[in-house]
C-alpha cells in the first residue's frame, strides 16, 4: 500500500502479490484518485493486534477473517510536486479497527476485502 501510494504511476507497488479482488481494486482506484489530484502520501503503515476470527479450510476457496488495529499515524498525504503536506481533517481516525478477508491463492494468500470499522483501536 504505501509504494503504491507513494508513486504517481502505480506500477511499482506489485501490490496483485498481497491483494485480490475487491481489496485490489479498492486501493488502486483511491492511490489513482488521490494521484490524479496531485497527491502522494509518504511514510509508513503499521498493522497491529492482528487477531484471527474465523477459518474456512473446508470450502473450496480456503478463507479467514483477519480483526487488526491500522496505524496510519506516520502516513502523511502531501503534494506530489513540492512534497509540502496536505491538511488533513481534525477528526480523520489515525488507528482504527479493521477486517480484512483473506484466501488462498496458488501463489499465497491474498486479502481480498478489508473493512474499515470507523472505531478506534
Amino acid at each position: 500500500m504505501e509504494k503504491l501510494y507513494a508513486d504517481p504511476t502505480g506500477k511499482s507497488s506489485r501490490l496483485d502479490q498481497f491483494a485480490a479482488s475487491a481489496a485490489l481494486k479498492n486501493a488502486e482506484s483511491d492511490a489513482k484518485r488521490a494521484h490524479d489530484r496531485g497527491r502522494i502520501y509518504i511514510g509508513s503503515v503499521a498493522l497491529t493486534d492482528q487477531t484471527v476470527t474465523k477459518v474456512n479450510v473446508s470450502g473450496k476457496i480456503p478463507n479467514a477473517t483477519v480483526s487488526s488495529c491500522l496505524d496510519i499515524s506516520k502516513w502523511r498525504r502531501v503534494d506530489a510536486e513540492t512534497k509540502k503536506p496536505v491538511p488533513q481533517p481534525e477528526n480523520r481516525l489515525t488507528k482504527y479497527l479493521i477486517v480484512s478477508i483473506i484466501e488462498k491463492y496458488p501463489g499465497g494468500w491474498r486479502v481480498t476485502r478489508d473493512e474499515p470499522q470507523g472505531k478506534s483501536c
